[in-house]
């Protein structure tokens, strides 16, 4: 795998920080409404979240 530059490093910090910042928002969100529709929406969309920042961490290894 080739070196990541700085740059790099830090555009992909930035990205696992927001990403994140999604999840528990929208985890919170999820948790706060009694819809089970707008739950399992806003719990998908977590997911959705989750799926990214799991991508990123594995381009790290």
């Amino acid at each position: 795998m080739p070196t990541l530059t700085t740059k790099e490093l830090d555009a992909i910090k930035s990205s696992l920080t927001g990403e994140e910042n999604i999840i528990a928002k929208y985890k919170m969100y999820a948790n706060a409404t009694c819809d089970p529709v707008l739950k399992e929406k806003l719990n998908g969309i977590a997911a959705k979240h989750q799926q990214h920042f799991d991508k990123l961490i594995s381009l790290l290894q």
